[in-house]
């Protein structure tokens, strides 16, 4: 089966800023792009159907900006009857990358985040990348190590994404020194990202990787981290979540405040 790209459009900034990424990426992997504007119908008896011709015009007109963006691409389109999330969840099934907006329209001006962009990342069945408006392609990926078997998928992926944009991985654990065994410790953090990204190097011998500790809160200095990278990529849920809870503090955190593209992994369902 070829590669698939989806990107859910919705006539914001945001959304235009997220066909813009989905577009490269679909480039970068040669893969077909298929461009999705959800919406639900009004379920009460006194209104009229609509006329779903604007909403098939959002659409297109997404996909005509993504061909002119990559006109090597292969770019389909749809209208699909439902709520975004529910939505960009099935369509992920058959997707290898789910490309969304940090913000959707109709978000209060101080939410930084829009619901779909968190509920989809939490549950998507294939990598998520929440765009920003302003996204630059300089700068290394910083990619969130905890050492968790389920943050394995996001150690492939931020090696496979670095390989196809011939970017360097910076591998960053954090760490809250204990002045008591501060020296233990360090070597103890740096066995773990050894580890993390060992038998990748073999797999993708053009990446360069550079492993950091940081030194502080998780969340505070992957946010500081993300300054200076192109992309950052988290799992879903890290070491020590609830089994109940689908994405975790700090990738909700990075979702929020992050300074640059946010990829959330999950891997398959």
């Amino acid at each position: 089966m070829s590669s698939l790209v989806v990107v859910g459009v919705d006539g914001s900034s945001s959304s235009h800023a997220a066909v813009v990424q989905a577009a490269r990426e679909a480039q970068r992997r040669r893969a077909e792009l298929r461009v999705v504007h959800a919406f639900s119908w009004p379920v009460a008896p006194m209104y009229a159907p609509l006329d779903p011709s604007p909403l098939n015009g959002l659409a297109h007109d997404a996909a005509q900006d993504a061909r002119r963006l990559a006109p090597e691409v292969e770019v389909g389109e749809a209208v699909m009857i439902g709520g975004a999330v529910s939505v960009l969840t099935a369509e992920s099934r058959a997707a290898d990358l789910v490309v969304v907006g940090r913000r959707g329209i109709g978000g209060f001006v101080g939410m930084l985040l829009g619901s779909t962009a968190a509920s989809l990342a939490a549950h998507s069945h294939c990598p998520v990348l929440v765009v920003r408006e302003e996204t630059d392609d300089a700068g290394p990926i910083v990619l969130a190590v905890d050492g968790s078997p389920e943050g394995e998928a996001a150690v492939d992926f931020a090696f496979a994404e670095a390989e196809l944009r011939g970017a360097e991985i910076v591998a960053a654990h954090a760490w809250l020194p204990d002045h008591a065994s501060a020296g233990t410790g360090v070597e103890s953090v740096e066995r773990l990202l050894a580890h993390a990204v060992a038998g990748r190097a073999e797999r993708h011998p053009d990446v360069t990787v550079r492993q950091e500790v940081l030194s502080g809160e998780t969340r505070e200095v992957l946010i500081e981290a993300s300054r200076k990278a192109q992309l950052t990529v988290v799992g879903a849920r890290g070491r020590g979540g609830f089994s109940g809870m689908l994405l975790g503090s700090v990738s909700q955190a990075l979702l929020h405040h992050a300074h640059c593209p946010v990829a959330v992994v999950r891997g398959r369902a």
